[in-house]
């Protein structure tokens, strides 16, 4: 197929991509107007410390790109205009949308050319804490800092009295403020290359005023290509409410500095805490690097008169409107993920090409996004259940990512798993994890690890759903 014909082909499906969407919990595009975003990306600056740091990316000048906000089971339309040399795409990471929506070159749509734009259209059914990012030129475009929070907003007022998104990211930048390659080889095929600047919204070290004695609710998103962090978060009155954009069906237990949060790149945890009532007294959530060095990921400063709120009149959040897997009847499908055993690169065609094949899935590297005949890593049938049984047989750290689509963790070899919805799941060194879903949503869905030097370097795929 040509670049014009599969345009073409795309947007006829961007043209029904507002209506109704089958297996997605029967939401309907409102009939009142969508709301629209015009989004253009281009190359920018930021003072990051002492010198202000060039080429980056984003979709605002001299800042991150934007959150934006929609609400759930209205009708979004984000025009996209591709303002840099290279192909680009945006994929909405964690939204169930229909296929041709995904933003993914080659199993989706076409790569986007400089100064064109592509329509996304879809309405959300699930309320929540998603986020967006290329998936073409994905590593080289994310590093310098394209991504932002996108939050699907709950029918009727959850009751905070603040409400604050917060994107972790690294950069990697030299003595001179510059950026610093964003890959090695030598950290593809390990744990990934960590950057130098660890960030909050752009941030180093941010405070945030916040009302005192207020129930805030926080938004944690890890946007980086490598760092998992572990989480620490202050002894105070709070609750985790929902993670991966889901609300929570078991608890997650506040992290400590001896039991953190492990939060790789893809997950989101939403938290809810109560400000200390006295102004000026300040909280601090931190993440450790290595094994005993913390760092401050943002710190909370009351301000104002003490509101006199309860942790207890937080109530939970309104579940999202999807089916379940019926485990009972679920087919068991297995999924290997490792090293490499050959490979020489993968051609992704407009959006590049990469030398080295380190990872793979089922022992089968991914050989890139234009390459013909690639089976899918799983085909299943709509409308029934599975079991996904995911293998780690490296000793990194994989956070999985599936399109599309939510799974249930089930068991692991080595912990105990919390049985909340997700879209993407972080194994273990030597870890089994089973996980239950619902083939609900008909179409190609990219899988891959979101470390993203392990997916450019073969640890990719997608799974389909007929």
């Amino acid at each position: 197929m040509s670049r014009r014909q599969f345009i073409m082909a795309a947007g006829a499906g961007t043209a029904v991509a507002g209506g109704a969407m089958a297996g997605l919990g029967g939401w309907d595009a409102q009939a009142g107007a969508a709301q629209h975003f015009a989004l253009r990306s281009r190359q920018t600056s930021f003072q990051f410390g002492d010198h202000v740091t060039k080429g980056l990316i984003s979709l605002t000048d001299n800042a991150p790109s934007p959150v934006l906000r929609v609400r759930q089971g209205e009708r979004a339309v984000f025009d996209y205009t591709n303002g840099l040399e290279d192909y680009t795409s945006m994929h909405w990471h964690g939204i169930r949308l229909p296929n041709a929506m995904d933003g993914v070159p080659y199993l989706t749509q076409m790569p986007i050319g400089q100064d064109e734009t592509y329509r996304y259209e879809f309405t959300p059914p699930d309320a929540g804490t998603y986020w967006y990012h290329p998936h073409c030129r994905t590593m080289s475009q994310m590093a310098h800092g394209l991504t932002g929070m996108l939050i699907v907003e709950e029918r009727g007022d959850q009751g905070f009295d603040a409400d604050i998104p917060l994107t972790l990211k690294d950069f990697r930048i030299g003595s001179d403020g510059q950026m610093l390659p964003y890959f090695t080889a030598r950290g593809a095929a390990r744990a990934g290359t960590h950057g130098n600047v660890r960030t909050t919204n752009w941030q180093q070290d941010p405070v945030m005023d916040v009302p005192a004695g207020g129930l805030i609710r926080l938004r944690f998103a890890v946007t980086d290509i490598t760092r998992v962090h572990r989480m620490i978060f202050p002894d105070v009155a709070g609750r985790i409410i929902a993670w991966d954009g889901q609300p929570v069906d078991e608890d997650i237990p506040w992290p400590t500095a001896e039991a953190p949060l492990w939060l790789a790149p893809g997950q989101r945890v939403d938290v809810v805490i109560k400000a200390p009532a006295v102004e000026g007294e300040e909280l601090t959530f931190r993440s450790l690097k290595g094994r005993n060095s913390p760092f401050n990921v943002l710190r909370l400063r009351s301000v104002g008169a003490d509101l006199k709120r309860d942790i207890a009149d937080v109530k939970p959040l309104p579940r999202n409107p999807f089916a379940h897997p019926n485990v009972k009847e679920a087919e068991v499908r297995d999924i290997v993920f490792g090293w490499s055993p050959e490979g020489e690169g993968s051609n992704n065609g407009l959006c590049g090409t990469f030398d080295y094949t380190f990872w793979s899935i089922n022992r089968s590297p991914w050989p890139g996004d234009v390459v013909s005949g690639i089976a899918p890593v799983a085909e299943l049938k709509q409308g029934r259940s599975y079991i996904l049984r995911m293998r780690n047989e490296s000793p990194n750290l994989h956070p999985i990512h599936l399109h599309g689509l939510v799974f249930k963790p089930l068991r692991s070899n080595l912990r105990t798993l919390p049985a909340n919805y997700t879209d993407t799941i972080l194994l273990l060194k030597d870890e089994v994890v089973e996980v239950a879903l619902l083939a609900d949503n008909p179409g190609d869905w990219a899988f891959h690890c979101h470390v993203i030097e392990h997916q450019k370097s073969g640890l990719s795929g997608y799974i389909r759903v007929v």
